[in-house]
């Protein structure tokens, strides 16, 4: 696991997640300048997915672990703030229902909060890898109608479908280093970790930005899992805030942890 720093050290820190199977640079490409701005930004590169590992990805618990680690010594175990892309409001959750560190505000980007038993989230992994794995590498989907789709949504003039491949890095960036295991792990650990419900840690505010195109489960998920989180209702997609408004995103974000 690695943190990429961007800003000046003595700013605040706010950490940023990336989503299942995104390159960290193709996640928050287009925001990092704007944050530094105002913060030291911390982008988490987990194990398996930056060219300078050597390991697979093993499991949220071991990711966490290393997080919390690194928070303690290099920030004085404090941070502003972190946001979470889908799977990294998985970890935002984790961060502030463990407390291991401290965080000041939380942020979820339309997280999904999936959760299921080890059967199914193996069936599940194993057929994402399937899925995936060859277009994470070269760009293009094994299957005849899936590359054929995926042209068609390229073609489309909504920027999200764009937007979409473009938050997971594999528009710009080799990516051919992330081994089929660490994408199955990732998949599956997110699955398989219980989540908490109602948390309140006592001092991290929760904020999520609810893409209400999603469906009205999802809201209701993220006000089981957490006790009074703020919600700040976008009618989008997932990740669209950030994917297909960056200025406004990093607009929201700064207004909410400044």
């Amino acid at each position: 696991m690695h943190i990429h720093e961007f800003g000046k050290k003595e700013n605040p820190v706010i950490l940023l997640l990336p989503g299942t199977m995104c390159y960290w640079k193709g996640n928050f490409g287009n925001v990092i300048d704007t944050l530094a701005e105002d913060f030291l930004v911390g982008v988490v590169a987990y194990t398996g997915f930056d060219e300078s590992d050597s390991e697979d990805y093993q499991s949220v618990d071991d990711e966490l672990s290393r997080i919390e680690t690194y928070i303690r010594e290099h920030y004085n175990s404090h941070i502003r703030a972190a946001y979470g892309c889908s799977l990294g409001g998985t970890f935002v959750t984790h961060l502030v229902a463990r407390n291991h560190i401290h965080m000041d505000y939380g942020i979820l980007g339309s997280s999904d909060l999936e959760q299921a038993g080890n059967m199914k989230a193996s069936l599940l992994a194993a057929l994402m890898v399937k899925v995936t794995y060859n277009f994470i590498h070269t760009g293009h989907y094994n299957s005849k109608l899936m590359q054929k789709r995926y042209v068609k949504q390229m073609a489309d003039p909504d920027p999200y479908n764009r937007a979409f491949v473009a938050i997971t890095g594999r528009d710009k960036y080799d990516m051919s280093f992330i081994s089929k295991e660490s994408l199955k792990r990732q998949f599956q650990s997110d699955l398989t970790t219980p989540l908490p419900h109602n948390i309140d840690n006592g001092e991290t505010s929760v904020h999520i930005f609810y893409a209400a195109k999603m469906g009205e489960k999802y809201l209701q998920r993220y006000r089981s899992v957490f006790k009074d989180p703020v919600i700040h209702t976008h009618d989008m997609r997932h990740e669209e805030f950030l994917g297909v408004h960056p200025r406004e995103w990093c607009s929201l974000v700064k207004e909410i942890v400044s």
